[in-house]
């Protein structure tokens, strides 16, 4: 039986293993997200990996040597000092060496594997479609470690089905790159070979169920009749979910606080969903019993549930921001803005207003634009011919000498970095202190006070009691 409730995967490193094996012992699908986690278990093991739990899970890695080399490149024991930076990476290029696929593979293998750690139960992998270069190294982590689910928006996935295929044999595959300016050129791909991993790949895997993330009945028609292979259901998601949402469809209007605005041509359909005859769960303001009373009676097999869980105990953001979060919940409304321009991506992104000492949502102008994490940048074909990368959050003049518009880098946010220092690992900056956080959620958050009503923190078990009725 397909579960009733999908626990969101909220990036980087919010919808952590803790989290997700909670949820999946409640007889839900628990997910993890993969977004960022070679940078993330850089910088755990760099602060001495609390718990032990990521040395644990290296440690059942089944390819011999990569955990020792993880290891020793970053874990320090007792963790770095309070005035020192991370170790930082280098940036993903088309062709990552060994040493990143190796890191890459082996962050999304920990992270799936703890969550799976004594129990049976469903765990799945959250990607976004748009992170190309990395995402296929990192499902074949998760695969390594027996994630059932992979889960994928934010762009259009149809490749990742056949990819799923071929990893659950250990063989090569690849992923068309978006390239601004590009030609469909064969350096225009992402390939990944397990076989250069191994000296003897073990047996296949097991292939996960895939469900793509999306917004229209036209991508849904697309998804289940064009994939490279299998797909098992949907989600549909709808703009009230955080993160990065579909841009309105037609053209966007906005109202007086600048958001885009959403019609009736951006609601789904669902009974045409239901035509497809696979399984849909709906997400998005999705959060409450009565929603998925609804959903169940629209046909659906439940609904993803982000906002809730991203501030219950178990989830990965810091602390002081749950605290904080939570604080002002009881007291009044916390709002949500959707902010078309935030993004590096060109999607629409939903930001929680945060008071300025908690957020680069105020002082964005402020901070010295670094771009040194990556994972967002485009690549553009530059005038010699080659690939070229380039972000619209990076400095404005090193933007426009990789022949961006300066026009497009107004109001961007350096979401990579900003993410990480909602989880707590934020880079240290010389004479700038820490990367401040810039924190997202869907439009539930409006009413985490009721549902928190007296109690200052609460379980993802709770949660799922809730949501259950």
């Amino acid at each position: 039986m397909p579960p009733t409730i999908i626990q969101g995967g909220m990036g980087a490193g919010v919808s952590n293993w803790a989290l997700a094996r909670e949820v999946s012992l409640c007889g839900q699908l628990g997910v993890v997200s993969g977004t960022g986690m070679d940078t993330i278990l850089a910088r755990r093991l760099g602060d001495g990996d609390p718990g032990g739990h990521y040395t644990r899970a290296l440690e059942a890695f089944p390819i011999p040597g990569v955990a020792e080399e993880i290891l020793r490149r970053f874990y320090r024991a007792g963790g770095r000092g309070t005035t020192e930076a991370y170790v930082p990476l280098v940036m993903h290029k088309r062709d990552l060496d060994p040493a990143q696929l190796r890191l890459i593979v082996g962050a999304n293998f920990a992270e799936v594997w703890l969550a799976k750690e004594g129990h049976d139960g469903l765990i799945g992998v959250n990607l976004l479609t748009k992170i190309q270069i990395p995402n296929v190294p990192s499902l074949y982590g998760a695969m390594l470690a027996g994630v059932d689910y992979v889960l994928m928006g934010a762009g259009i996935p149809r490749e990742i089905p056949g990819c799923l295929d071929r990893l659950a044999l250990h063989e090569a595959t690849s992923v068309r790159l978006d390239v601004v300016g590009g030609s469909g050129g064969d350096d225009e791909v992402a390939s990944f070979d397990p076989a250069t991993l191994w000296s003897e790949p073990g047996p296949p895997l097991r292939r996960p169920w895939f469900l793509p993330i999306v917004a229209s009945n036209s991508l849904a028609t697309m998804m289940a009749r064009k994939s490279s292979g299998a797909i098992h259901g949907f989600v549909i998601e709808g703009p009230t979910a955080g993160g990065h949402n579909a841009p309105p469809r037609g053209t966007t209007q906005y109202n007086d606080r600048g958001e885009p605005l959403y019609g009736d041509r951006d609601v789904v359909d669902l009974r045409k969903i239901a035509e497809l005859g696979l399984p849909f769960w709906i997400a998005g303001g999705a959060g409450t019993p009565e929603r998925l009373r609804d959903a169940l009676d629209a046909g659906a097999a439940g609904v993803q549930v982000g906002t809730l869980f991203a501030y219950c105990r178990e989830s990965g953001l810091d602390q002081t921001l749950k605290d904080r979060v939570l604080a002002m919940s009881r007291e009044a409304p916390v709002d949500v803005r959707t902010d078309d321009r935030a993004s590096p991506t060109g999607f629409p992104f939903k930001v929680v207003d945060l008071p300025s000492s908690l957020s680069c949502e105020h002082t964005y102008q402020r901070r010295e634009r670094v771009c040194d994490l990556g994972y967002l940048r485009s690549p553009y074909r530059r005038e010699d011919g080659r690939i070229g990368y380039r972000c619209a959050s990076e400095p404005v003049d090193t933007f426009v000498k990789k022949g961006g518009n300066a026009d497009d880098t107004v109001g961007r946010k350096c979401l990579c970095n900003a993410l990480m220092s909602n989880i707590g690992l934020g880079q240290l900056r010389n004479g700038s202190g820490e990367e401040l956080p810039l924190l997202t959620s869907g439009d539930d958050l409006r009413s985490l006070g009721a549902f928190l009503g007296d109690r200052t923190s609460y379980s993802a078990r709770d949660v799922v009691r809730f949501l259950e009725g």
